[in-house]
């Protein structure tokens, strides 16, 4: 029987300082990714999370009675099977994990790069912390989660995952040349 091929964080090893520009790309450790679609409320889902083990997890709204619960330690099977089984009858969990990556996009100039490929007003009196939107940069889905002031995290497919940071790497360039 041949061996199965052995998982490899895409983007391993790639955190990178845009000289110059007040940006910063990070890959994120490839933890956990869940998605939960139900007529759960946010409070009660957050106390569910807590109950099994994703106490350090964060909950994004992915639509209409859809959320994404983000983290970056390893799903444990026994966390995942307590938080399907504390859920069954209101939602339903399915495990992102190994099919999406999260890029952690910050510094000062963060929302002039992330504004030269989407159209989600990023302005914090619009787009505040903690809020999320599904979205395109460029041709490429992501949901883009506001983490702080100047810090975003983007959530892409998987197989997207290399162009995508190749294209904020090419925006990030771009946002120098701007600025000057």
């Amino acid at each position: 029987m041949p061996d199965l091929p052995q998982h490899r964080p895409v983007l391993a090893g790639t955190a990178h300082n845009i000289t110059g520009s007040g940006v910063r790309l990070e890959a994120l450790p490839e933890g956990h990714l869940l998605h939960v679609l139900g007529g759960i409320e946010p409070a009660a889902l957050a106390a569910e999370l807590t109950k099994a083990g994703f106490a350090e997890s964060s909950i994004r709204k992915a639509g209409f009675r859809q959320w994404f619960v983000a983290g970056d330690e390893p799903l444990a099977p026994t966390s995942l099977d307590a938080l399907t089984a504390a859920l069954e009858g209101k939602a339903f969990v399915s495990d992102q994990s190994h099919g999406r990556v999260r890029i952690c996009v910050s510094g000062r100039s963060s929302r002039l790069l992330l504004s030269k490929g989407t159209a989600v007003d990023l302005d914090p009196g619009v787009f505040a912390e903690g809020s999320s939107a599904m979205t395109m940069v460029g041709h490429i889905s992501v949901q883009i989660v506001r983490t702080g002031n100047d810090s975003f995290e983007l959530t892409v497919l998987r197989s997207f995952a290399e162009s995508l940071w190749e294209d904020l790497s090419y925006m990030a360039a771009s946002a120098v040349k701007d600025e000057a």
